[in-house]
């Protein structure tokens, strides 16, 4: 399949459609709510931060949804094969939340609940800090996580959906960010430290159909002492301009073009996971540890994912044809069905 590099500029026309859906590897289409055609109860913007080591993951989420916020903060012992989930809603925020245009400026700070979680941006990287009194019932969640963010490239991209000329999604994943700081959960307490602690940014703009299912999967961490990570995934519309399927290695992405998740046929983390690429540069086996389930039904609203974190080995093939061979790396492959 062609894949197809995105130029700059504005990411809708007057007429509120896409101007050149694909792909690219930095910010380069400037992503305008007020150019929407949709109603903004469609509008849909999140940015989600995943922390992970091969021990312990934290992510933090903060969604505007249109007709409801979620500020919300999950704790996956791997080991332990456990989680905990916490959140808060907010009701009817249509944009109130006012999250960023951008994936590289403009800080998030928002309180719900008693939650409060912190994105915010310095020079070098990204700072994130989460208090959480009542995560666990009551045992409680803090901590403070530096995330250095060197030069480098990312995976960036731009999808109508094929139905539905108002839909679409504007979507960055910003892996390999080394992490370093303290997160306490009760009376415990872990360091990730940047010698093993990766994080990911999922910063995700747009406009969804109803009924939609979508898969995703990365990891980011150290390959033969490089930095190595990966994004893939497919449902998030109509990706035929490009795919979201990349490598990072040394900061550098090596753009992929289809990948197949292949899982168990009983719960998803009741046996390995299989990645296949038509293009045979992206093969993998996972080995699940813990399965960060969530489902709501709330009538018209539905929704339920499936986020498993385990550990990736295979074999991935550069540009160049150099091939990597990967063992145990941590992150996280997920299916998630929405009606919203």
């Amino acid at each position: 399949m062609a894949q197809h590099l995105m130029g700059e500029g504005p990411l809708h026309d007057a007429a509120g459609h896409l101007i050149d859906p694909g792909y690219a590897t930095r910010e380069v289409r400037r992503y305008d709510r007020a150019a929407i055609a949709a109603d903004p109860a469609r509008i849909k913007e999140w940015d989600y931060y995943c922390v992970l080591d091969a021990d312990f993951g934290l992510a933090l989420t903060v969604a505007d949804n249109g007709y409801v916020g979620f500020l919300g903060v999950s704790w996956m012992d791997l080991r332990g094969r456990s989680f905990v989930n916490h959140g808060a809603l907010v009701a009817e925020p249509m944009g109130g939340m006012a999250l960023p245009p951008s994936a590289d400026r403009g800080d998030i700070v928002q309180t719900q609940g008693g939650l409060e979680l912190a994105f915010r941006h310095e020079p070098g990287g990204r700072r994130l800090t989460v208090h959480a009194p009542d995560f666990d019932d009551g045992r409680g969640l803090s901590g403070e996580i530096w995330l250095d963010q060197p030069a480098m490239d990312r995976m960036v991209i731009a999808t109508p959906f094929a139905d539905d000329m108002q839909a679409f999604y504007y979507n960055q994943k910003i892996n390999c960010m080394p992490a370093q700081g303290r997160v306490k959960n009760g009376f415990e307490s872990h360091d990730f430290v940047p010698e093993t602690g990766f994080s990911v940014l999922d910063w995700g703009r747009g406009v969804w159909t109803y009924d939609n299912v979508w898969y995703w999967g990365s990891a980011s961490g150290l390959v033969d002492g490089r930095p190595f990570g990966f994004n893939i995934g497919y449902g998030f519309g109509d990706t035929s301009a490009a795919s979201e399927n990349m490598l990072f290695v040394d900061g550098r992405a090596h753009k992929l073009d289809q990948v197949t998740f292949h899982m168990p046929n009983g719960a998803p983390d009741s046996a390995p996971w299989r990645f296949t690429s038509n293009d045979g540069r992206f093969e993998m086996d996972f080995a699940p540890a813990v399965n960060r389930w969530a489902k709501v039904d709330a009538g018209m609203v539905q929704t339920e994912q499936d986020q498993v974190f385990g550990y990736f080995s295979g074999r991935a093939i550069l540009d160049d044809g150099t091939a990597l061979i990967v063992r145990d790396l941590p992150g996280f492959a997920e299916k998630v069905s929405n009606r919203w």
